[in-house]
């Protein structure tokens, strides 16, 4: 019996599918095949089986270590699993046991950078075939089933701001004398001087490194739009054209690992930490698009055919329906709760300043940049949708996008209504700034406000809960422990995200 029978896969469907992943194998004449798997911080993990190996690994899959699933930011295992109770709450883990990653034979995908080379998605199982539920992965799949059964899916579209830069020197990271735990990051030099929005000029100066990312990204058959040069020193931006969350977190999280593996092998080192280690930086953010879709229809539930009957600009139903109100009410009601899963990291902590493009209090705006939500569209206009501007480049898309999920359908179960929209999102009408919060501003009151939530125990399960904060506390405690705060920042943040 094969381990895809134990976890009762085998199906006609993915048989054919495993038959035509066998078929591209060889014409493609590829010599090995990644089976990758994203943790729980969005970082892809990859065992590499050579030919005759991997196409039995479609259906029997390959072993990991379990502990990949424990591990912090640093890749410390962040609980005591030779220790008896080290794991208590987990089941299935201790002992360093073995998890089984099976592959999707749908995903197969030949890698750009490196031809003779193919890749393989892969989700984590338990060896008595049970789903390995910390998966982030089933995390989202879970919410959308939630989400399905109230008769929506979610359409999401990506905006992701993040830098490359030109490596200079390599001696520092690579040296056996000078290396480290977390390890060192290359010297660089910057691909464009930043400051002189969307300049042609700039463009052009990094019109080598932008190409490597738009063949990478369009050679893994992504719906890239356009590449901007941004406004930050080296900063620049990807746009992808809206598809389904689950498609759309999948190319995420794709993305950010090939623009990388690509960029690196060029010479670039591309880093999607929020706030580059440098005196003289912008923040960048993942802007998150988000409509919700009737399952029946296939129409986007927030699209308003006219106004409300006596809506001023100002109320949330002169652009959205009553469900985009309810929904939008939800994202801002839980935005404290949420925070931490669209902003994991203590370095995107920095980033909520005032007049900068980036959000500080909890409040949305029609068509403004400067609120953490965006409403976009006029009615009859098809792409109507809410831009959550909350997010960092290096958040886990999976756990991200459920927690839009979870909050939004909060606010339409309660039927919550939306405040009106803010005129003055960082705080010059002191009527606003009376009656919105504050983004958490700190990692650890983030931390704090998603373990003590209500919606997040009974949405993600209080077992999640206690995973994810045991990993997030015990990169907190790095954190106040080191000597040089910019010194984590280039070793936890710079040199692997």
């Amino acid at each position: 019996m094969h381990f895809s029978t134990l976890c009762g896969l085998d199906d006609k469907e993915r048989e054919n599918a495993i038959q035509a992943c066998l078929k591209k194998i060889d014409e493609w004449e590829v010599d090995q095949v990644r089976f990758s798997w994203c943790d729980i911080h969005g970082t892809t993990r990859t065992k590499t089986l050579m030919l005759d190996f991997a196409k039995q690994a479609l259906r029997s899959g390959v072993g990991m270590v379990s502990t990949l699933l424990l591990k912090d930011s640093s890749d410390r295992t962040a609980f005591k699993v030779f220790e008896p109770g080290g794991t208590q709450g987990l089941h299935g883990f201790g002992q360093g046991n073995n998890v089984t990653l099976l592959p999707d034979p749908k995903s197969l995908k030949r890698l750009p950078w490196s031809p003779k080379t193919a890749w393989l998605q892969c989700q984590a199982w338990f060896q008595d075939g049970q789903a390995v539920p910390m998966d982030s992965r089933r995390v989202l799949e879970r919410a959308l089933n939630t989400l399905n059964s109230c008769g929506f899916g979610l359409k999401c579209g990506l905006e992701i701001e993040f830098h490359i830069y030109k490596i200079t020197d390599q001696s520092k990271q690579l040296n056996p004398q000078l290396a480290s735990w977390p390890g060192n990051a290359p010297e660089v030099q910057l691909i464009h001087p930043g400051y002189n929005l969307l300049s042609e000029s700039w463009s052009d100066l990094c019109d080598e490194p932008m190409a490597i990312v738009q063949h990478t990204a369009q050679g893994l058959g992504m719906p890239l739009i356009s590449l901007e040069t941004e406004f930050g020193p080296s900063q620049v931006e990807a746009v992808f054209a809206p598809s389904n969350a689950l498609e759309a977190a999948d190319n995420m999280v794709l993305f950010r690992s090939a623009v990388r593996q690509a960029l690196a092998r060029a010479g670039y080192h591309a880093t999607f930490m929020c706030r580059p280690p440098f005196d003289c930086i912008m923040s960048s953010g993942w802007h998150l698009h988000q409509s919700l879709v009737d399952l029946k229809t296939h129409a986007n539930v927030f699209q308003r055919t006219t106004p409300k009957e006596g809506a001023s600009p100002l109320e949330a139903q002169y652009s959205l329906t009553e469900v985009g109100e309810h929904y939008l009410a939800g994202l801002l009601n839980n935005a404290k709760d949420t925070t931490l899963l669209c902003t994991p990291t203590i370095n995107g902590y920095g980033r909520f300043q005032p007049n900068a493009l980036a959000p500080e209090s909890i409040l949305w705006g029609r068509d403004n940049r400067g609120a953490m939500l965006r409403v976009i569209g006029e009615p009859m206009d098809p792409a109507s949708r809410i831009e959550n501007r909350l997010g960092e480049p290096a958040a886990n898309p999976y756990l991200y996008m459920a927690s839009q999920i979870y909050a939004g359908l909060d606010g339409i179960h309660k039927t919550q209504k939306a405040p009106l929209a803010t005129q003055s999102p960082y705080g010059s009408s002191s009527e606003e700034t009376g009656h919105c919060q504050r983004i958490p501003n700190t990692f650890a009151s983030a931390l704090e406000a998603f373990e003590k939530s209500e919606l997040m125990q009974q949405s993600f399960g209080p077992s999640f809960v206690h995973y994810y904060s045991t990993l997030k506390h015990a990169e907190l405690k790095r954190f106040e422990s080191a000597l040089d705060p910019k010194t984590f920042d280039v070793q936890e943040y710079f040199s692997r995200i």
